[in-house]
Formats: structure tokens, sequence, C-alpha cells
């Protein structure tokens, strides 16, 4: 995404285009990008006067167990996100968030750690995003994407049952094919599906300058084990690994009400990766003794996005969410959150032409694209770990010791929360990792890693739990 490099767009034939009263507004994807969207652009259409029709075109009914009501997602919303949404008038209620994450819990072959949220609160929730795995028979909780949705249905959205299909331009409007052989012509159209959805080749194919984002696959699996096992095994803990397998980025077994989410992310996950993953003891030490591994709930193995288009936008047309621009690896929801407010507020204040999306949403994408690039950076620093016995070792001592101290001393502990809650710009993170101060904790962690007699007292006594 080249939104805020300085690039010029060449003016359309569309410069100037506006929202009207009583133009149709289509929003493919009724997920957290497409809910949101439709929630901002009529709130903020309510505070101008401006009278919209927005459909939501989604096929997919959250309130029915995977795959039907699935959005193929682990399911965390960080604290951050968590803060934003209730300053909107979004709260999430107890039946949506299926449990508090009060702490991770860092394993490592070297040994695990305990890392407690950032001024000892919880404001970190698992969800399901659709009704809970193919097994569920009976919940007590809210699928968080219906939650999303009804808001968005609760300031004047519409909802219509039907499967995207394709895309034509005609009289320099969008024209949104259905599969049941309907035709839905639109005055702007934001596409908020996700990089699973075959309909997303169709918009390139559209012939509007989309290119499809680059994509790596992951692994989600779900695990019943009933809420009291969970509280006794796993607790109200993120366990994220550092392992030294093979092309695996991050790892996390997140606890959600009955049931136990695995979420394998990095290069084009597999079944032997999967394997390897689950294998470990570090992970089986996770779970009860008879736990095993094969018996699951539910499993998928979606993409992800990892580098978005350059240009997320046209005439009359908009990509929101993870089919546009997202963060890498974490946070996604929260991407959606930024990309759909400012999506919204440009079509509502600026226009709905290819130029106000340049000038004004753009370089919304731009910044997200851009600090992506320092959480490759990031990640570089994850993968010396990972092939570094005597890193680890010096990541552990250290983490361990500022658990013991106050909030502001916990550097490193700092560094590893935001890596794996996606709570900071990877940017901040980074820069963070750069300062003096850690860099010296750092190294004098690892110089005494390196001293024997440290590093045997190490082993025996620098795991916290």
């Amino acid at each position: 995404m080249r939104a805020d490099s300085g690039e010029t767009l060449q003016a359309s034939d569309g410069a100037g285009l506006r929202l009207e009263d009583g133009n149709r507004v289509g929003v493919v994807g009724a997920g957290p990008a497409g809910s949101f969207f439709a929630y901002f652009l009529l709130e903020m259409a309510d505070r101008v006067g401006l009278d919209l029709r927005v459909e939501i075109v989604e096929s997919r009914d959250f309130l029915q167990p995977s795959p039907q009501g699935c959005n193929m997602c682990g399911g965390i919303v960080s604290e951050s996100l968590v803060q934003n949404l209730a300053a909107e008038g979004i709260n999430l209620p107890a039946t949506v968030i299926q449990r508090g994450i009060d702490s991770y819990h860092l394993h490592m072959d070297v040994g695990s750690v305990r890392i407690e949220t950032p001024l000892h609160e919880m404001r970190i929730g698992a969800v399901h995003r659709g009704s809970g795995p193919r097994d569920v028979q009976l919940h007590d909780w809210e699928s968080f994407d219906h939650h999303l949705l009804q808001k968005a249905i609760g300031k004047g959205a519409r909802v219509v049952r039907e499967r995207a299909d394709g895309l034509e331009i005609e009289a320099g409007r969008p024209v949104l094919k259905l599969r049941g052989g309907g035709r839905e012509h639109y005055d702007l159209l934001a596409v908020a599906v996700g990089v699973n959805s075959p309909i997303v080749q169709a918009f390139e194919a559209a012939g509007i300058g989309y290119t499809t984002p680059a994509v790596t696959r992951t692994f989600i699996r779900e695990y019943h084990l009933g809420r009291d096992l969970i509280s006794r095994t796993i607790g109200s803990s993120m366990h994220v690994f550092l392992l030294t397998i093979p092309r695996l980025e991050f790892a996390a077994v997140i606890p959600k009400g009955d049931y136990v989410t695995v979420c394998l992310l990095g290069e084009d996950i597999d079944n032997e990766l999967v394997k390897a993953f689950l294998d470990a003891p570090e992970v089986r030490r996770c779970f009860p003794p008879d736990w095993q591994p094969d018996l699951k709930s539910c499993q998928c193995m979606p993409h992800i996005n990892v580098r978005g288009p350059d240009r997320p936008y046209s005439d009359r047309i908009l990509f929101v969410g993870d089919c546009g621009v997202t963060r890498l690896y974490k946070d996604g929801i929260g991407a959606a959150y930024r990309t759909a407010k400012a999506a919204a507020r440009t079509a509502v204040f600026e226009g709905i032409s290819a130029d106000a999306f340049h000038r004004c949403y753009g370089p919304v994408c731009g910044t997200i694209a851009a600090d992506n690039v320092m959480g490759r950076l990031a990640f570089v620093f994850t993968r010396v770990v990972r092939h570094m016995r005597v890193a680890r070792k010096a990541i552990l001592r250290m983490t361990v010791a500022e658990q013991r101290r106050p909030g502001e001393s916990r550097r490193m502990s700092g560094i590893l929360w935001d890596m794996f809650s996606g709570s900071a710009p990877y940017k901040d993170i980074f820069l963070r990792m750069l300062q003096p101060a850690c860099v010296a904790g750092f190294a004098w962690a690892f110089a005494r890693s390196l001293w024997p007699a440290a590093a045997a007292s190490g082993d025996r006594r620098e795991t916290l739990s």
C-alpha cells in the first residue's frame, strides 16, 4: 500500500462524486469490517442529515454453529480495541466475551513464565466469531460477529441473505451480481469479505485496479474440555509458544467458555507442522493428562492476509478489512475497525471518488501497511530467539525477573505482551526493542545465560507460573 508515499493519483472521471439523499450503499460481508462500516456510515450520515439506504449482503447466519456461521478466526479482542469500541458506544457484554484473559503464559523449551496484563486489568477478551464449534449443542453466549451486525441493523442497515457472485460496472456505478440471479445497482459498494471468499477473485477480474492480497495458510482447531476443566488447567491465560519448529511464527492456546482454541500462524501451515506442535511436550503440559489431540470439535486451515493491495479503492468502490489492508498476524478485528471507520468518514464527508479515497482513506491503509513492515522486522527477533537456546534462556531470565518488579520496569514483558496481543503498533514495539535500557537488560541476561554456573541455576529456578 503506497497511498501515503507521495504518489499522485490521476484524477478519475468520477472526481467530485458525493453521496446524496436516497443513495443505495451495498456492503458485501457482515463480518466485523462490514458491520463496522455500515454502523459508522449510518451514524455519520445521520449527523449531517444524509438519508442513505444501506444493504449488507451476507449469506451466512452467525447464529449457526461452524462452519455455517464461522469467520475462521482465533477470536482475541485486544484491550485497546475494547476501549475504542466502548468509546464508540459499542460495549461487549459478558455474553459475547467468553473469557477475560488476565495473563499470558510464554512457553519455551527452556522454561515458562506468566506475564500479567498491564496494570493488572482484564481487558482482553476471547470470543466466538460464530455461534460456536461444529459440535455445540446448547450455549449461553452470543456470536461476536452477530453482536456487531445487530449494532449495524440498529442504525438502519438491512441484511440481504444472498451470496455475492460477481461485479460489473454500468454507467459508472457498481452492479453486484448475486448467486440467485439478482443484480443490485449501488451508488457505493464497500467490499468487506475475507480473503478466503471466492468472490475476491471476481473483484480482481472486474478491471477496477484491485489485486488480491498476498496470503499464507494458518490453522485453527477447537477442543471441548468444559469450563471447570479449563479453569483447573489452562485457566484465564492465553498460552503462547516460542518453539523451535520451522515455519511457525506464532502459536497460542486460547480458553473460550467450554472450549479451547489452538491457533497457529506462520509460513503455510500444513499437517506436518500441526502434528509437530501438538506433540511438543510444552504443549501437552498445558492440557489435561488424558487429552487426545485428534479428538477435535472443529478445525479449519484458512488463509490470512499478509500484504494488502496497493489500491483498495476505485470510484464508488472500496475494500475494507481482510480483503483490503490489515495488520500482520495480529489484531485483524482492530484493523477492520480502523479501516471501516476511516472509509465511512471519507464517504460521508469527503466523497466517493477514487481521488477522495486516495486522499482520506488511503493514508490510514498506508499507515497499517508501513507498520507491518516494522512488524516483519520485529518477527526477525522472535526467529533469532527460536534458533538460539541461549537467547531463549536470556528472554526467560529477563522476563521472570521483570515480573517481580513494578510495571514501569517490565521492558521485555511489555514487548512480549504487545507482540502476543497486537495491542500496540509494531513500530512502537520495534523501537522499544532498540531502547538502550532494553538492549542492556537483554545483553546482561544473555551474558548470564552463557555463564555455565548461572545458566545451570537458571535452568532450575527461572520458571515462574
